[in-house]
């Protein structure tokens, strides 16, 4: 009984924070096929950063910096887990990209 009410308050305990994320890059959908858009990933990225709607952990992301693997696949990172995927979605939208990916 102990064991089961263990992984239930763990499992309870990872829902509150599945909406945050370190990473994400905006992406547009094409016939059924995912598209990176680097551009509006970038654009997304610095707008993040400046956002500033309050105190929850989702509300600023001081952290919020561009990086890239090989100069390939550029995306936003935040090493405090400030990126949550309904804001990224917002500014990925607002910034041309039809969608977008955390993890």
């Amino acid at each position: 009984m102990k064991a089961s009410l263990s992984v239930l308050i763990a499992a309870l305990a990872a829902g509150v924070v599945a909406d945050l994320h370190y990473t994400g890059i905006c992406i547009d959908t094409n016939g059924g096929v995912d598209a990176y858009n680097q551009g509006a990933t970038e654009k997304a990225c610095d707008a993040y950063k400046a956002r500033n709607t309050g105190n929850k952990q989702w509300d600023q992301c001081p952290d919020c910096t561009l990086k890239n693997e090989n100069d390939v696949l550029y995306y936003c990172e935040s090493a405090a887990q400030h990126i949550g995927g309904d804001e990224l979605n917002y500014y990925c939208r607002q910034n041309g990209a039809g969608d977008s990916i955390a993890w």
